[in-house]
Order: structure tokens, then C-alpha cells, then sequence
């Protein structure tokens, strides 16, 4: 069982026919991924791939039936497009854009949840479920399909540890790239959730980062919810105070946000902490 996307979920590119939504709409396609059209304005009446393209979110919900959506378009239209993808109907939306201004944000993710839809990202790699479909980034080689939950804020963690499970054979059921920005569409409590209520998902992966306090929040939750096993690493232990490094989340005031207090919250609720990303398997096989 999948959470988030499978094989018959049916995906738009909103920006197909740009170069970053028209390279990864193709790997989405030969992965096996559902895509059924794409959307630029002005383009409508085109085809991509063998895929219609419509002017509109709603004219290729209308014609498609689409449920998911995945943005790749210029920051400048990021926001613009996640709310045309939540009055088109789109009940999944990834944005793997960067650099979208945290106010913006802020009131995208508050109008995406007003209206019952459900955003990842922005800034994030996607969603992958392995040998059914993936949206976004997600390289398709590093998945196979198992019962291991893997939820993250870096693509590159993500591709790292999604490899070395499956190098051990240990198959996943789905990976979510949540992102790293400081506002984002969906945390780690509401994939951890998704994942303990996932009856094929036997034990979940986190992979989490310096800066802001999800990771501490998410082992509150791992502390009084979940009653399968999780194996963490926190990346950026390195990391000099007050400079951000790689996220724009990603970075230490003080002692707020530190990796030392993430590891620490997430041991004390029974998380086993990797010290590198390479241990995970060995964490969850033990």
C-alpha cells in the first residue's frame, strides 16, 4: 500500500513545456507514473510527450480527471500556481521550487489547507513510491518496493539513504521529500501519521536538519503516537551557529535548532539516531 501517490493516481505538470517540468514530466512517464497532461498558459492545444497541454489547471482537470499536480515553474509564479491548482480541483500538489518568499508562503499553505487540498513543499524532491510512481525528483534507481517509510527535508539525504536501504534489500513503500524551507505544505507529523496509520509500513526513516524545531515536534509525536520503529539522522552537527547552511531553514541561533537538541528529543522518545546516513539500515535491522 502506498500513501500519497500510486501507479493510478493522475498527474499535471503545471509548466510542462518549460525545461525543468518538461525533463522530470519525462522520467516521471518512463518511471510508470500516470502523468496525463501538463499545463502553460498560452500553450493550450499543444501536446507534450503524446500529453495534452491546457491553458489551465482546471481545463486539464476538466478534461483529465487529474487529482496531483507537480509545479515547476519560476519563483516569481510559484504561489500564483499553487492556488490555481487548488481551485482547479487538485488534491495533491508538489512544488519543487526554490527561493519563494517565506510571506507568500505563508499565505499559500494557510488558503491550500483552507480548502481541504494537501501541498509538499516547496523546495522539496517529491514523492516517490517505489516501482509504482513518483512525483517530482526523485531519482527512480535508489527505491525498491518493500515496507519502510521514508520521510526527509534534503532531496540529496533522500537519494543517499533511499540507495543504501536498497542496496540491503530493505525495500520502502513510499518517499516523501518534504522540503526545507521555513514554511512548508506538509511536515514530518503528517507523513509520520500517514505512515503509522500505512498497514504495509512496517518502520520509518527520518531524516531531518539543523535549524527550527520539526524534528523535536516529530519526537513528541514519535513519543506518545507511533508504535512502530524509527531510525533518524540529523545532518549539520558541524555546523557553525547563526550561518545558514544549504535550506533556507536550515540554521542554528543559539542552542535553538542545534543538532545536539534534535538528537537528544529523539532519542529520549526511543529513536535510534544514526551517526551517518549509511548506519540506517544497520539501525533498522538490529
Amino acid at each position: 500500500m502506498a500513501i500519497l501517490v500510486d501507479k493510478q493516481s493522475p498527474v499535471i505538470v503545471q509548466g510542462i513545456t518549460g525545461k525543468q517540468g518538461g525533463f522530470h514530466a519525462k522520467l516521471m512517464m518512463e518511471y510508470g507514473t500516470n502523468v496525463v497532461g501538463g499545463v502553460t498558459p498560452g500553450r493550450g492545444g499543444e501536446w507534450f510527450e503524446g500529453k495534452p497541454v491546457f491553458d489551465t489547471v482546471s481545463k486539464a482537470v476538466e478534461a483529465t480527471g487529474a487529482t496531483h499536480s507537480l509545479i515547476a515553474v519560476p519563483a516569481a509564479f510559484a504561489a500564483e500556481a499553487i492556488y490555481e491548482a487548488v481551485d482547479g480541483g487538485i488534491k495533491l500538489i508538489v512544488c519543487l521550487t526554490e527561493h519563494i518568499p517565506v510571506s507568500e508562503m505563508m499565505k499559500a499553505v494557510a488558503y491550500v489547507k483552507l480548502k481541504g487540498a494537501r501541498l509538499i513543499g516547496p523546495n522539496c524532491p517529491g514523492v516517490m513510491t517505489p516501482g509504482q510512481a513518483k512525483i517530482g525528483i526523485i531519482p527512480g534507481m535508489i527505491g525498491m518496493p518493500g515496507h519502510i517509510g521514508v520521510v526527509s527535508k534534503s532531496g540529496t539525504l533522500t537519494y543517499e539513504v533511499g540507495f543504501a536501504l536498497s542496496r540491503r534489500g530493505m525495500g520502502q513503500t513510499t518517499f516523501v521529500g518534504i522540503g526545507g524551507d521555513p514554511v512548508i505544505g506538509t511536515t514530518f507529523i503528517d507523513v509520520l501519521q500517514m505512515f503509522e496509520n500505512d498497514p504495509d509500513t512496517s518502520s520509518v526513516v527520518l531524516l531531518g536538519e539543523i535549524g527550527g524545531r520539526a524534528e523535536i515536534d516529530a519526537a513528541e509525536y514519535i513519543k506518545n503516537h507511533m508504535t512502530k520503529p524509527v531510525a533518524a539522522f540529523i545532518a549539520g552537527r558541524s555546523a557553525p551557529p547563526g550561518r545558514r547552511m544549504g535550506h533556507a531553514g536550515a540554521i542554528v541561533e543559539g542552542s535553538e535548532g542545534s543538532a545536539e537538541e534534535k538528537i537528544a528529543a529523539l532519542e529520549a522518545a526511543g529513536v535510534r539516531v544514526a551517526a551517518n546516513p549509511e548506519q540506517i539500515p544497520d539501525l533498522l535491522a538490529s
